[in-house]
């Protein structure tokens, strides 16, 4: 333990580009997350649709795909899209992505790095929407009905905005772990963090852009920025709880003419 703490281990932090590098790395794990975060979301609600609807064809189908893609390990579903997907699309992105898209996406295997993580993560989703809307009572869309409102109004108007407030811890503890799963798109060849510390860690000491790093060092300092952006989602997160706890605030006016 003293030769984690050393300051003679800690010194390649400083050095070189070391940390630039480093952070270079982490902003196309965040880029990555980003964009999967909010397809999963999508298409996490949309199963969730699906596995409640009425028409048994529907909610059956839904089902079996949530099962087989939530009981995959995502780093098979990741190797999966990466061999299965052609390599002509592959050439084909590269060749015509935007310029003015992050670096992460001139990648062509991006395809696949966002494609497994949203495959997987949005049939975790759709469980955990799926829960947030059984979970109320069964009064709510028997209310909505007694007004006249169909199906599909009493779930927007009614079921969904309440639901949702639900499962805001159980969705962004989910977020945070597709987040923290950024980090397995190394193995499809997308130069993200892990990338970047194996370059910092097995650096040329005679190269003047890196000086290396220890790797005990090197991971505990990648596993900080971690920390870091995952708390700030978390501490989010409860701030969203909190405030949709409170009670709202209702302006009656007239009363006093009443009283008078």
């Amino acid at each position: 333990m003293t030769d984690l703490f050393s300051p003679a281990n800690w010194e390649w932090i400083t050095s070189g580009n070391n940390l630039r590098f480093l952070f270079e790395g982490f902003f196309i794990n965040l880029q990555i997350a980003v964009v999967a975060m909010m397809f999963s979301l999508i298409f996490g609600l949309l199963l969730a649709l699906a596995n409640l609807s009425k028409t048994r064809a529907v909610s059956v189908i839904a089902r079996m795909w949530v099962d087989v893609w939530r009981n995959l390990p995502l780093i098979f579903v990741l190797l999966f899209f990466a061999l299965a997907l052609p390599g002509e699309w592959y050439s084909a992105w590269e060749d015509n992505v935007p310029a003015f898209l992050p670096r992460a996406y001139q990648n062509g295997r991006i395809l696949a790095a966002i494609a497994g993580l949203v495959f997987y993560n949005s049939a975790v989703m759709c469980e955990i929407m799926r829960a947030g809307i059984l979970s109320l009572e069964r009064g709510q869309g028997d209310a909505a009905a007694s007004l006249g409102m169909r199906y599909w109004q009493s779930m927007r108007l009614v079921v969904l905005p309440q639901g949702l407030r639900r499962m805001v811890p159980a969705t962004v503890s989910q977020l945070i772990t597709l987040n923290k799963d950024t980090t397995l798109v190394s193995i499809i060849g997308i130069r993200e963090i892990v990338r970047h510390a194996k370059t910092v860690t097995n650096a040329n000491p005679f190269t003047a852009d890196f000086v290396k790093g220890p790797p005990l060092q090197v991971y505990l300092a990648i596993g900080i920025m971690f920390i870091i952006v995952n708390f700030a989602l978390s501490r989010l997160a409860a701030r969203l709880e909190e405030r949709e706890r409170k009670p709202a605030e209702i302006m009656v006016t007239g009363l006093e003419d009443q009283v008078a």
